[in-house]
């Protein structure tokens, strides 16, 4: 026999015996499944972005280490990523560069809606699955896309339960709110959440005394605080990033600006620099978050800490939701025991996951709609409370949910 019929047949002796012992050959030729990872790593909503790519970091470690996918061989996940820097043009681009390029297996990101938006829209095009950990837009999953799962909640059900907060406690305290101003980002985000607000606020019987949009680049919000006070509204609804989450607060207290309440939507006033920042201006604001360290889920704890000691702070909501779609996406891709886009897709599209490292979440589990929207996201109200001598974030909504021994402040003035 010679040297070449020789290797034929060694090799197909492998290719049998690997088949014999339930191994496939990707399996074993998949060294490691790349997820392109768009976020904003520089620019306005930095902060969050780094927080997001460090949980990332966390669960994915967590996951190779557990033996990575299994159903392909014990494939490691790798992570690429791209630095928005909060421009959707820049988002475009990075998540092209990261499919073409760099040729990622899937993708996630992009924390901003206004990135968000078109960054999906590319990947479908490509027939890329694009998993969204938090980007709230509605629309983000209404445009009949086939590759698109988000996970976190849409921004109407953000604002239909803000909404029912205000009038749970209301309720609660016998208090009367009759006058609601609106502060907001000028992007997507915080344009999408004013849309909102407007229609169940007159649904709801309120006066509408401010409508005030900016940009998250201000670096004097003077102006937009002038009109809040000379409006005087009981309640004001925000929606901010970092950098203008602490000025809009810290400007708002040298102006003596003091509604009944403040209901902010995350973002930056979730961001563990707000309350570095702002110290005891942030006392009793409301805000409107995914998750909190005091969420009563297996493991939640545990996990906090372990994030807190490797990084120097607490998990958010936003990267809680970026942890579980590390895990969201690991085990879409156990099933799909393949890296083929339509497999992966298609496995997403099954997802029912309510056990395991990810279900440190608030709600019950992650499962698709057939837009790709979890069926399941929900919310949490916390108060920035002093608890023990140290500023806190409370859980005080859902009541079933709130902190044992803790009365929410309300009205925050009084």
């Amino acid at each position: 026999m010679n040297t070449a019929s020789f290797g034929r047949k060694l090799t197909g002796l492998l290719a049998a015996a690997l088949l014999t012992a339930g191994l496939s050959t990707q399996a074993l030729a998949q060294k490691s499944i790349k997820i392109g990872n768009v976020e904003p790593l520089s620019g306005p909503s930095a902060s969050v972005g780094v927080q997001g790519k460090q949980a990332r970091e966390m669960a994915i470690e967590e996951i190779n280490a557990a033996g990575g996918i299994k159903s392909l061989g014990g494939a490691k996940l790798e992570l690429v990523y791209a630095d928005s820097k909060s421009d959707p043009t820049v988002g475009v681009s990075e998540t092209e560069r990261l499919i073409n390029t760099e040729k990622v297996n899937i993708m996630t990101g992009c924390w901003n809606s206004a990135v968000t938006y078109p960054a999906t829209q590319t990947a479908e095009r490509y027939g890329i699955p694009f998993v969204v950990p938090v980007a709230v837009r509605d629309t983000i999953t209404e445009r009949g896309f086939k590759y698109v799962f988000r996970i976190a909640a849409k921004d109407s059900w953000w604002v239909r339960d803000q909404f029912r907060f205000l009038k749970d406690i209301q309720e609660e305290t016998g208090q009367k709110m009759k006058t609601i101003a609106f502060v907001f980002e000028n992007g997507d985000w915080g344009t999408g959440f004013a849309e909102k607000w407007r229609d169940l606020a007159k649904k709801e019987g309120y006066q509408i005394v401010l409508d005030e949009p900016y940009p998250s680049t201000a670096t004097d919000l003077t102006p937009v605080v002038t009109k809040l006070k000379s409006a005087n509204p009981d309640v004001v609804m925000l929606v901010s990033n970092a950098s203008d989450a602490i000025l809009l607060t810290n400007t708002m207290a040298e102006m003596k600006v003091k509604p009944k309440a403040i209901i902010a939507s995350g973002g930056g006033h979730a961001d563990p620099k707000f309350l570095e920042n702002v110290a005891k201006n942030g006392l009793y604001l409301f805000d409107e978050v995914e998750w909190n360290t005091d969420v009563n889920k297996p493991g939640a704890k545990a996990t906090n800490e372990k994030f807190k000691k490797k990084y120097g702070y607490d998990l958010t909501g936003e990267s809680v939701d970026a942890y579980a779609a590390m895990y969201v996406i690991a085990d879409a891709l156990e099933r799909a025991a393949s890296t083929d886009p339509k497999k992966v897709r298609d496995a997403l599209a099954a997802t029912k996951l309510t056990t395991g490292p990810a279900m440190i979440v608030s709600y019950d589990g992650v499962e698709f709609d057939e837009n790709g929207q979890n069926k399941n996201a929900g919310i949490v109200i916390v108060q920035v409370a002093e608890v023990d001598g140290k500023l806190d974030r409370v859980t005080v909504w859902p009541k079933a949910a709130r902190r044992a021994g803790y009365t929410p402040v309300f009205p925050a003035n009084k």
